[in-house]
């Protein structure tokens, strides 16, 4: 029996809230478990320098943790006048999986932000953001076409995300904190909706993981996942074709 009751396979609760936040293009409430992240998608007339004249857009993100969406209070990166390390290098792995299923050479000179901000924070929220930031993404790109910028979405496919490990040597998905912070291994997996693999990070985090554990947990991971991009489906329709 795993720490909140589920099954090794089973996902915490999902909710996926549209229209969350009221201005940005595209904005999302992502429930997962005790897990909760706003995401909301910007989309803007301009793009980094090295994009400029190409006719090529970009998706970028920023990610940030309200300091009590802990147990304790973690104080504001302003205060120590730079951006965390583990911030920088969740919101660089955010940005990545965006815009490896869009299609930038049809985006247009355009930026689209997709500021993730992890308002209770119970293990995945990486995970979450990548989930949640795809949805305001697609709504942003939706709004677009919908005043007639775009003939079809400039999306190749969903992506989602998930966090997978070995806990008391078994495989186990969607890791709450008291199993991530607990667990022998540690993967995040990133995957679209054909069940391409996008990114992984993992670690044998007490001890190595062997061939057959890692297969156990690319499993869980697919199976996760698929049921992940069925309810972003079920949140902002089937707009990826």
């Amino acid at each position: 029996m795993r720490y909140d009751g589920r099954k090794n396979e089973e996902l915490r609760p999902v909710k996926i809230t549209t229209g969350y936040i009221k201005y940005p293009e595209g904005s999302v409430l992502i429930e997962c478990g005790n897990t909760k992240v706003i995401c909301n998608a910007t989309v803007e007339d301009r793009v980094p320098p090295f994009l400029k004249d190409t006719g090529r857009g970009w998706i970028t993100a920023e990610y940030n943790m309200l300091p009590r969406a802990t147990q304790t209070r973690t104080p504001r990166d302003i205060q120590k006048l730079k951006l965390n390390g583990r911030s920088a290098e969740i919101q660089r792995l955010i940005g990545r999986a965006l815009r490896s299923v869009a299609d930038l050479d049809n985006l247009g000179e355009r930026t689209i932000t997709i500021d993730c901000d992890v308002i209770q924070a119970d293990g995945g929220t990486r995970c979450a953001s990548i989930t949640g930031g795809f949805c305001a993404l697609a709504l942003a790109l939706k709004g677009l076409m919908d005043q007639g910028v775009y003939k079809k979405i400039p999306l190749r496919s969903h992506v989602a995300a998930v966090s997978v490990g070995i806990v008391g040597g078994e495989a186990m998905s969607d890791l709450c904190y008291v199993e991530d912070s607990g667990g022998e291994v540690d993967f995040n997996f990133i995957m679209d909706g054909s069940g391409n693999i996008i990114e992984l990070q993992g670690t044998g985090e007490e001890r190595p993981f062997s061939k057959k554990e890692l297969d156990s947990m690319y499993e869980l991971a697919k199976n996760s996942i698929d049921q992940l991009i069925a309810l972003q489906k079920d949140a902002i329709g089937d707009i990826v074709r």
